[in-house]
């Protein structure tokens, strides 16, 4: 039998290392959510695994734990006005294509979740992985069971940049800087990685009775 993880210890341990001291309801739902959907599915995999798809999630949502929308904005339009500024003052020199610009259906494709799932090909491959059809209704990645299992499989499988968590994590490697390119190239890897590390540190069984 596979030992659960101490949650009270976890929740202690980030709340002073990451969260200033102090965790909101919802940043305790949304780990719990990440932690259920390992618990039932993951328990015997590579606990740094865990520890490096929730600091995803802690860069990624501004330390929220709750799917949000890029550029945090409150819907669409507003998140492509400020994409749309960004754009034109060339602070996005790397973005080629406008991929936030409403398709030909209406749909902007613009970042959502827990890891910011963009471009209409990725949401119709997380369709796939989640049984939802995100690319008739892609506001459902911004529901927190979908965002869970488009985070944790999407890095599981490589399916965002190629890469997987097995690639950089192994028995033979402990790569926590290049874990970044599961999701997005070498932005802030260094930041992502002590993150990492502060999450595996938290990690941990119940004591044995």
């Amino acid at each position: 039998m596979t030992a659960s993880l101490d949650r009270q210890f976890f929740f202690d341990t980030v709340q002073h290392a990451l969260f200033k001291g102090s965790l909101a309801p919802a940043q305790i739902e949304g780990m719990n959510a990440i932690l259920d959907y390992w618990d039932a599915n993951l328990a015997t995999a590579d606990r740094r695994w865990l520890a490096y798809i929730l600091a995803t999630a802690f860069h990624e949502t501004a330390y929220t734990m709750q799917p949000v929308r890029e550029t945090l904005a409150t819907s669409d339009s507003r998140a492509v006005e400020i994409l749309e500024s960004a754009f034109a003052s060339g602070r996005l020199s790397w973005v080629k294509s406008p991929y936030w610009r409403a398709d030909e259906d209406g749909k902007c494709w613009l970042g959502r979740g827990l890891v910011q799932l963009t471009h209409k090909r990725n949401y119709e491959a997380m369709s796939d992985v989640t049984g939802i059809d995100l690319v008739a209704e892609p506001d459902r990645a911004m529901e927190m069971a979908p965002a869970v299992t488009i985070l944790i499989e999407g890095m599981l499988r490589g399916s965002f940049t190629g890469h997987r968590l097995c690639d950089h994590l192994n028995e033979e490697r402990e790569d926590w800087v290049n874990a970044r390119r599961i999701v997005n190239g070498t932005d802030r890897a260094e930041k992502l990685a002590g993150y990492g590390r502060v999450f595996l540190a938290a990690i941990r069984s119940h004591p044995a009775l």
